[in-house]
């Protein structure tokens, strides 16, 4: 039973490929002889020999319905004929008739693949995934300053920047009134505009920009690595050939690499406790043992 089936379908599938494996591309004639060249024409000859019989056989020129057949025929074999790729595929299917799917797999694939450039899809992808990454950065902005401006902390912000603006109010009841009417939608505006002066900064939850997009950071990761290339020469020149003491800001970097603070969090160190850090010479592996084993015996002092 599964025996017949199969050759059931063997025979189904003869039936439908072409008699040959070069009739997929003209059909039961051959592309040559329908331009009237010979299979050594070459492209200057197949373009000539086309425009020859559009000429004659064009729906503009000819309104017979046969004409109109035959100039189909003749642009398709003028399709398949001026292209390199097309042509030798075309040739070695009628110098290998019997690789019929091998032809057939090729012509579809020729002619019904996808023929968009990669670079352009690549290119588009990136930035469909730059917009969606904007976007979500913003959503998340606007949700967290959303949030942050319902807090006391904010309102009392929003109310002493007001009074500093408005020179300070020597009579309590009316400053009161004043600030009460912050909450009313006629004040609102006011509200707003104070709002635009306090810059808030939210970790997690940062401003978007343009230059942390990845399309942008593709388009200037060429200048970034040979900017870091550049800094990694210049930093093994000065420290380790020339031996020179190192810089403050440079022991500021090291300090802060050793001890795998955020470089945000570096920054709003106390000025006097980031002096101290650097001036232990974190970076060397001694000092910094020191260091933890005196951070652990003061957190066992405190307990």
């Amino acid at each position: 039973m599964i025996r017949s089936a199969f050759l059931y379908c063997c025979f189904l599938l003869l039936l439908l490929l072409p008699r040959s494996s070069h009739a997929i591309y003209c059909d039961e004639d051959d592309c040559y002889d329908l331009l009237g060249v010979s299979q050594s024409a070459n492209s200057s000859e197949i373009k000539k020999a086309y425009y020859k019989l559009s000429l004659k056989h064009h729906p503009d020129k000819n309104p017979d319905p046969e004409s109109r057949k035959i100039f189909v025929k003749v642009a398709n074999a003028y399709e398949i004929l001026k292209d390199e790729a097309t042509r030798e595929q075309y040739d070695y299917a009628i110098a290998h008739p019997e690789e019929v799917f091998y032809n057939a797999a090729r012509y579809y694939h020729a002619y019904y693949g996808h023929k968009t450039d990669p670079r352009a899809v690549l290119v588009g992808l990136l930035l469909v995934l730059s917009a969606f990454q904007y976007l979500n950065q913003w959503t998340r902005y606007t949700q967290a300053i959303d949030m942050v401006k319902k807090t006391p902390a904010y309102k009392n912000k929003l109310r002493a920047l007001e009074l500093e603006r408005s020179g300070g109010l020597t009579n309590k009841k009316k400053g009161h009134k004043q600030i009460d009417n912050l909450s009313f939608p006629h004040t609102r505006r006011t509200e707003e505009d104070f709002g635009k002066e306090l810059e808030l900064q939210i970790k997690g939850a940062e401003k978007p920009s343009m230059w942390g997009l990845i399309v942008v950071q593709l388009l200037v990761l060429p200048y970034t690595l040979s900017k870091l290339l550049f800094w990694n020469m210049w930093w093994f020149w000065r420290y380790r050939v020339q031996k020179a003491s190192y810089s403050w800001n440079d022991a500021c970097y090291l300090t802060q690499r050793s001890l795998r603070v955020p470089l945000e969090a570096w920054w709003n160190t106390d000025e006097s406790m980031k002096e101290d850090l650097v001036l232990r010479r974190l970076w060397k592996n001694s000092n910094m043992e020191n260091y933890i084993a005196e951070q652990r015996k003061e957190m066992k002092r405190r307990r």
